[in-house]
């Protein structure tokens, strides 16, 4: 079989914290969108972190293996028994991990959990997506046992390790924690290298496929088209009554980040359509980890969760360069050298959407849920204050947000970040907008380029 490659993953961290401080207790599911290279990595790490491993793969075993999970579970000696003859395999008590991949594809396993981690022999590590999907989980009591882990496609600082430039990653990093700007060259390449990941997007495959055909984005567009295409086919997997409603959210992304806003307007969707029609459709999206949640915040003074309003959302694409093949055709982009075009920043389309889109990437791969606030000026009949995203420290005792705004142009205004300021005075920790230029202080915003958002 053939070697698989392995990405430096940042997430290889949180399995080895959870390994030394479970000791057997917990098992480790490991959730994300199809392709961003959760099986792999969990491999990696078994092989590396234990002195042997059965790896389960649902989505290829045969009946007999399930029979195993059927008729021995209240016999543990001779279901190891029998794991171990049919993977051929030795299993060392407290030195081995059994890891069930695609486990969404078979519930029984995942239900069977309670009973495995209770008999604490060996350490189990779940992958999957569609994890929390209703059909994958309406006949099994759920294991309280499981350690939930959310695992994203490659982040900028991956990207980094990946093209061979982690010393550029580590000087990005100590240039945010100083709050100085980069050697001019150093920004410049950085920007180069932060625009590749805009195009590329941060699933193993797609990188890996620019990277071993001489930064080919053609190549790397094959890989995501067949991404897309997998992602069409989940979707028409549905059963329930609203495929048809995911279907067409997820075929308007582009068009709905292209909009000056970027909210979600249903009645564009289709005809006659509102906000609670579509409460399913965004559940599955999001739980599929196909798209990233970005919803209005009331009152940033007391929370942002607490004051989300849900009937206000703008949803992203979980990968940018995923988006930027959903928005042009492969001719499109082929003929039109739309590529060249963004690098040399000549393109004449709504460049921000990719900006924001990768933004939203970017906070989202750091733990953030993804908010927005907005302000109607009922004198101004318009929107006085426009924020595209809102972060938190996460503090109960002393809580502070940072509004963002991301712009993809160099000319800007702060008037919306200061009156922001000024209304929730309290509550307000440092504004930050992002932009092309290098990082610079004004009007007491902090201006950093899009290459340190992965430092928030």
């Amino acid at each position: 079989m053939k070697e698989e490659f392995v990405f430096k993953r940042n997430f290889y961290s949180k399995l080895l914290e959870w390994k030394s401080e479970s000791c057997g207790s917990t098992c480790a599911l490991v959730e994300g969108a199809r392709r961003i290279g959760k099986s792999t990595l969990c491999r990696e790490f078994a092989k590396n972190e234990y002195k042997s491993f059965i790896l389960v793969d649902f989505s290829l075993v045969t009946k007999k293996v399930k029979d195993i999970f059927y008729n021995y579970l209240d016999d543990l000696d001779t279901f190891f028994m029998l794991l171990q003859s049919f993977f051929g395999v030795i299993l060392y008590e407290r030195e081995s991990v059994i890891i069930f991949d695609e486990v969404q594809k078979f519930p029984r396993a995942r239900e069977a959990i309670k009973y495995l981690v209770a008999d604490g022999r060996y350490d189990y590590i779940e992958t999957g997506s569609l994890i929390s999907i209703k059909e994958n989980v309406k006949d099994i009591v759920i294991p309280s046992e499981e350690r939930h882990f959310r695992m994203n496609p490659l982040d900028f600082e991956e990207f980094c390790w990946a093209m061979g430039n982690k010393p550029l990653a580590d000087y990005i990093k100590q240039c945010f924690q100083k709050k100085e700007p980069l050697e001019r060259s150093l920004h410049n390449e950085a920007m180069l290298l932060f625009k590749q990941y805009m195009l590329v997007g941060g699933m193993p495959q797609s990188v890996l496929a620019f990277i071993q055909n001489a930064k080919s984005f053609e190549k790397a567009d094959k890989v995501k088209r067949d991404i897309l295409n997998l992602y069409r086919d989940d979707i028409m997997k549905i059963k329930a009554r609203y495929r048809s409603k995911v279907l067409a959210l997820f075929d308007q992304i582009p068009g709905l980040l292209s909009r000056h806003e970027k909210r979600v307007v249903f009645k564009e969707i289709a005809e006659n359509s509102y906000a609670e029609q579509y409460e399913e459709t965004f559940f599955w999206l999001s739980n599929s980890m196909i798209s990233n949640e970005c919803f209005l915040c009331n009152d940033p003074n007391i929370g942002l969760s607490v004051n989300e309003d849900r009937t206000y959302i703008k949803c992203y694409l979980c990968d940018t360069g995923l988006l930027f093949s959903h928005a042009f055709d492969e001719n499109e982009l082929m003929e039109e050298e739309v590529y060249k075009q963004i690098l040399g920043d000549k393109l004449g389309l709504n460049e921000g959407m990719f900006y924001e889109n990768t933004i939203a990437q970017m906070l989202t791969a750091n733990g953030h849920r993804l908010f927005f606030y907005t302000h109607y000026n009922e004198e101004k009949h318009r929107n006085d204050i426009e924020t595209d995203f809102l972060i938190s420290n996460n503090s109960k005792l002393k809580f502070k947000v940072f509004p963002i705004e991301v712009k993809s142009g160099k000319n800007y205004t702060t008037k919306s970040l200061a009156r922001f300021t000024q209304k929730f005075k309290a509550k307000t920790g440092l504004s930050y907008i992002i932009h092309p230029r290098n990082l610079a202080e004004k009007d007491g915003v902090l201006c950093i380029p899009p290459y340190m958002a992965m430092c928030l």
